[in-house]
């Protein structure tokens, strides 16, 4: 008899610099745990929060600094399965995350700061144009990037970069 799998809640942040219209460019984090991964910052959500303010803390925590403005959501939550590994081991009990994504663009004012968690998640940050994010973020987050972001193009939320 199989189980059925576990799946933690999550947020995950799809930022535009804050030179957004005039470059379109993405925010990717290299994760200072797992080896060559780049991603979106995201985390769980705690009980007793909404999606946004779990958005606004881990985005403090991940990066040191949550101002930005949420531009847009995507409607439904997106479920994926941690691959075989230390991730998969590191997030036990869970078989993987159901995740809510944000579009969200950093202010004027925003300075990241990798360094303002305890446990930085990240050791190092770039913003990318979306061919090259597709390129750059970990294997098995592409396709759900390119959903999320084509959503956000198709509904208008992004200019086409």
């Amino acid at each position: 008899m199989e189980t059925e799998k576990r799946y933690r809640p999550n947020v995950a942040a799809v930022i535009l610099s804050s030179d957004y219209p005039q470059k379109c460019e993405f925010f990717l984090g290299k994760r200072s745990d797992i080896k060559n991964v780049w991603q979106f910052p995201q985390g769980g959500i705690d009980d007793g929060e909404t999606p946004v303010e779990a958005l606004l803390r881990e985005l403090q925590e991940e990066i040191g600094c949550n101002c930005v403005d949420v531009i847009a959501e995507y409607p439904h939550w997106i479920k994926y399965d941690f691959p075989n590994g230390a991730t998969a081991r590191k997030m036990y009990p869970f078989d993987g995350q159901t995740q809510k994504y944000f579009l969200v663009r950093l202010k004027n004012s925003a300075r990241i700061n990798l360094d303002s968690y305890h446990e930085p998640e990240f050791e190092d940050y770039r913003y990318v144009e979306y061919e090259l994010l597709l390129k750059k973020a970990t294997y098995f987050k592409r396709r759900v990037y390119r959903r999320v972001i084509e959503y956000f193009v198709r509904e208008g939320h992004i200019v086409r970069c």
